[in-house]
């Protein structure tokens, strides 16, 4: 019987036929590790006292929060970076973008490879014919200290694409049509090969959108035929590959059928990927803010057909728009032809390549009760944010910014729609305190923090400014500071310890002051109910 792309990919990785439902031990051609769980394949190797099966197949890629904006993400980085270092691993570093569009870029892999990351949606692969598989941080150190690792055959499942899409519709129109048919468990456990009218004509940036998303559709991947433009590309990168296809009696345990002719913009609606419905339905709808980039529609072509519909015009009054190329090679691109000007031009905040709104801490992300459009690949509650995302192209996202609300590229309107002023609320009045003399007496324990050089970040730490409420606060100070980091622990409440005398003896965590030591060595104390700003008496 024949093979299927993923039994002939993994038969030739594996070094032998290999059959469905099989456990088979794999050879991994590029191994990677992002910010997002590389510090914990840095951690499993070093203690299991591991090395490197190969330097040059081994990579890291710094895409989650490239800013480092989270110290978490910060140390993360910097321990890959040092690891990296040691072991004469491969960096892509923070100004690179997301490592599976630069594993794509720089032919880590080809046509026929294998490639695995800690990023979920490494299976974006597919789109060049390959193996991609987002794997945890144990599986990931195992590949890099054994250069292999195990996978179980999948069954694979055809996907036809039947008829053509509308002009006004995209690569993610049709994924989210795909979506829809199939439901977020549609693809699970199952390899799909896609197929139809269509796709000998869909670019790489194309296929990279719909490959994307099968992992919202429960896939393990979803594999395109490469047709000529992928296999050119990679020749010319001198890059080994082998154009993989189905043999015609290959096995498939099913064969879907989804008919695309004629439809036009798609939109999923917040909560879930699979609930997508013509963008007519929702149209209207007041939106906050736009995403524009993520490994899904964050390519050059995903950008310029953006800057197609923003050129000459404003992002809606209140509206906050934001793109991010996928990487560096594409925001070069876009500098280079003149998009980050449109870009700019029209309002938008436009950001370094990197995953952005799918990764707290980058740009993308939106607060509570704030209603978005994005192009990215998932909205489930708190994925981008703690508002309602709604998924759509480039072309839906950039015309709903201009509008102010959501529409598609052809109905933008001549006006943008505007927020309503929904009446002046009553303001309460505040009666003016009685003037009272201002008291500078002083009662209770003191605790010298007998240090110079205390800044703000010290007493408290810019990591909780996102803090509100005022209750929450007391329990960082001076968290910051080396000696006093148990600080908000050890005061103790008096209200009657200090009733215009000094007395007492130093008590371990709060120093009560010796008159002595209070008249004697520290003369500011003298009148111990004044307060002391050191410089002054």
């Amino acid at each position: 019987m024949g093979k299927t792309i993923i039994e002939k990919i993994l038969g030739a990785h594996a070094g032998r036929d290999v059959k469905l439902g099989e456990n088979v031990d794999v050879i991994i051609d590029a191994r990677l590790a992002r910010d997002f769980g590389g510090a914990n394949v840095v951690k499993n190797i070093r203690d299991n006292g591991l090395g490197i099966d190969d330097p040059s197949k081994t990579f890291f890629t710094l895409d989650c929060n490239p800013g480092g904006s989270d110290q978490k993400y910060a140390a993360n980085q910097q321990i890959c970076r040092m690891f990296a270092r040691e072991q004469g691993i491969k960096i892509f570093d923070v100004n690179r973008g997301i490592g599976t569009h630069v594993a794509i870029e720089e032919g880590l892999v080809g046509p026929g490879g294998t490639l695995v990351s800690t990023d979920s949606h490494a299976n974006i692969l597919g789109s060049i014919g390959a193996f991609g598989q987002g794997m945890g941080d144990l599986d990931v150190a195992h590949a890099f200290a054994h250069g292999r690792v195990w996978f179980k055959v999948p069954p694979s499942m055809k996907i036809v694409l039947s008829g053509r899409p509308s002009e006004n519709a995209s690569a993610k129109d049709i994924v989210l049509a795909m979506a829809a048919k199939l439901g977020a468990n549609g693809l699970l456990g199952y390899s799909a090969e896609i197929t139809g009218d269509v796709v000998d004509s869909l670019g790489l940036a194309a296929r990279i959108t719909i490959s994307s998303m099968v992992t919202e559709m429960g896939g393990i991947i979803g594999i395109f035929p490469p047709n000529k433009e992928i296999m050119d590309y990679f020749e010319s990168k001198k890059v080994a590959c082998e154009n993989v296809q189905a043999d015609p009696d290959a096995n498939y345990e099913k064969t879907f059928e989804i008919d695309i002719d004629g439809i036009g913009p798609m939109i999923s609606r917040p909560g879930h990927p699979d609930d997508a419905v013509p963008a007519s339905e929702v149209e209207g709808q007041k939106i906050d803010s736009v995403f524009i980039g993520s490994c899904t529609d964050g390519r050059y072509e995903d950008m310029l057909a953006a800057a197609n519909i923003l050129k000459g015009k404003m992002v809606a009054p209140g509206v906050v728009l934001k793109i991010v190329p996928a990487t560096e090679r594409v925001w070069k691109k876009c500098l280079d032809e003149g998009l980050i000007k449109i870009f700019n031009d029209a309002g938008a905040l436009v950001g370094n390549p990197g995953c952005a709104g799918c990764a707290a801490g980058q740009i993308g992300q939106n607060g509570p009760k704030e209603v978005s459009v994005s192009t990215g690949n998932r909205n489930y509650p708190g994925k981008q944010g703690k508002g309602s995302v709604y998924l759509a192209s480039p072309e839906t996202a950039a015309a709903s910014a201009i509008a102010g609300v959501i529409t598609t590229a052809n109905k933008i309107p001549d006006e943008p729609v505007l927020f309503e002023r929904k009446g002046e609320e009553a303001v309460k009045k505040v009666e003016k305190a009685e003037s009272r003399e201002c008291s500078t007496k002083v009662e209770g324990r003191v605790w010298i923090v007998d240090k110079d050089n205390i800044d703000t970040d010290m007493i408290y730490h810019n990591r909780y400014l996102t803090i509100t409420d005022i209750a929450q606060m007391g329990q960082y100070t001076f968290d910051n500071l080396e000696g006093f980091k148990d600080f908000a622990k050890r005061p103790k409440r008096e209200t009657s310890w200090l009733q215009g005398k000094i007395s007492g003896a130093e008590a371990p965590g709060n120093r009560q002051l010796t008159a002595s030591r209070a008249l004697g060595s520290a003369p500011w104390l003298q009148n111990p109910l004044v307060p002391y700003t050191r410089g002054t008496q």
